[in-house]
């Protein structure tokens, strides 16, 4: 019973952590059309800024300034980057993107080394929330939830109920109709690829002291962010925190699941592997995990494509 809960408990916790980054991402695709393979670069670059500031200052002054620099910075590479590769299509944003991702990388291992850095959780919330089954559970943990969820709202409710959200829905769909209205179409993708950028660098500095500080970060969550995007559908951000909370789930769930296919045949008395399944007999589901969300991205690929909620391919 213990591990349900848990599992529960962080597979909601790094379910929204993982739609704070994607929520971006997906934004970014659906008013550009653009794949950024750079965008979790920007979480891995949100981190380290995080980190140094905090060095220099303290936390709190990190999670609202590192994300501002971070946002900055992706709003840079918009208008800078990425405006002046469209004309050659999705192929050069591809691969603009891409080199930015290895670019930033060695930035941020020359600037901070290839080591993990010791960032820390801040000293009022270095402390146990509450204990279940005798177990304690980080105040810092319950502090990324709510981060994560507040973020959830705020967006959900700019881009809803707000002059500015009306504006960015109808630039998504229409932006020839936006312009003819009198709004710089170009500054909002601008505004929407920099905002992208900083809820990007506010999951990074939340999730520095917890996930490790390090170059390989970015490689380590990039590839499941656009699992979420395609398993939620191309440019929906409902299909996107859907999908956040499913890979969630899946992922911690996994990783405490520590039975095999010889343990479940076991059950109706099959205890000799067939000769077929001799490679995969003893292989348990946590030591498959990491590759599951994979596998549903196949299975979405081959028999949804456009995603759970998407609505074009």
């Amino acid at each position: 019973m213990d591990i349900i809960v848990f599992a529960l408990i962080n597979g909601l916790l790094y379910g929204m952590l993982l739609f704070v980054l994607a929520s971006g991402l997906t934004l970014i695709f659906s008013m550009m059309g653009v794949l950024n393979f750079a965008h979790a670069s920007f979480y891995m670059l949100g981190a380290y800024l995080g980190y140094q500031i905090s060095v220099w200052t303290d936390f709190w002054v990190a999670l609202f300034v590192a994300p501002i620099i971070v946002g900055i910075l992706g709003a840079a590479v918009e208008r800078y980057g990425l405006r002046t590769v469209h004309k050659y299509g999705h192929l050069g944003e591809l691969l603009f993107t891409f080199g930015l991702a290895f670019f930033i990388e060695e930035i941020v291992q020359m600037s901070w080394g290839r080591s993990p850095l010791d960032f820390q959780v801040p000293d009022i919330l270095n402390f146990t929330a509450f204990t279940l089954f005798e177990t304690g559970y980080p105040a810092f943990r319950i502090f990324m939830l709510v981060v994560s969820v507040s973020i959830f709202i705020a967006l959900l409710l700019v881009l809803t109920k707000t002059r500015i959200g009306l504006i960015v829905q109808a630039a998504l769909v229409h932006p020839e109709m936006v312009e003819m209205l009198g709004h710089n179409v170009p500054k909002i993708f601008m505004m929407v690829f920099g905002a992208g950028a900083a809820l990007a660098g506010i999951a990074g500095v939340i999730a520095g002291p917890v996930l490790i500080t390090q170059p390989s970060m970015a490689a380590a969550l990039g590839p499941i962010l656009f699992v979420i995007v395609v398993v939620g559908g191309l440019g929906s951000l409902t299909g996107a925190f859907i999908a956040s909370l499913l890979i969630g789930f899946i992922q911690t769930f996994a990783v405490a699941i520590d039975y095999s296919l010889a343990d479940l045949m076991g059950l109706f008395g099959v205890m000799e592997s067939p000769v077929y399944l001799s490679d995969i007999w003893e292989v348990t589901v946590a030591q498959i995990g990491p590759i599951i969300p994979y596998m549903l991205l196949i299975l979405i690929l081959v028999f949804r494509p456009a995603g759970l909620i998407g609505k074009r391919l």
